[in-house]
């Protein structure tokens, strides 16, 4: 096997779920991408993204839009980007729960060489 399947492993296209992608930006704030599906009939998809800064630099943030047009989805981009910081925000108190939590034991072995 060479290094590249190793590190990759199988990869292949899913020729079915195929779609075509379009940008849509402010210039300022906002982007949107609108996900049309390629061979199958079904609703596009619409995904928000935007940077928030904060005090370690611009922190990207994105969101999927449940919207059928450009319209619909603009409407829709702050409460969708909302719902993703607040979901950030709380995925990172959960983290500094789980870290504050964690019980360090010393190891013994070691405690004995400082002891003696």
């Amino acid at each position: 096997m060479s290094d590249t399947r190793r590190v990759v492993g199988d990869l292949s296209v899913d020729a079915s779920n195929l779609y075509r992608e379009e940008s849509y930006t402010d210039l300022k704030v906002a982007s949107l991408r609108r996900l049309v599906p390629v061979l199958v009939r079904r609703e596009p998809r619409w995904i928000a993204s935007t940077q928030l800064m904060s005090q370690v630099g611009p922190v990207p943030v994105s969101a999927i839009i449940e919207a059928r047009t450009l319209q619909e989805a603009i409407a829709k981009f702050p409460e969708a980007v909302g719902r993703a910081v607040e979901e950030m925000i709380e995925e990172a108190r959960e983290i500094q729960r789980s870290e504050a939590s964690r019980i360090v034991v010393p190891d013994t072995a070691s405690v004995r060489k400082i002891i003696t």
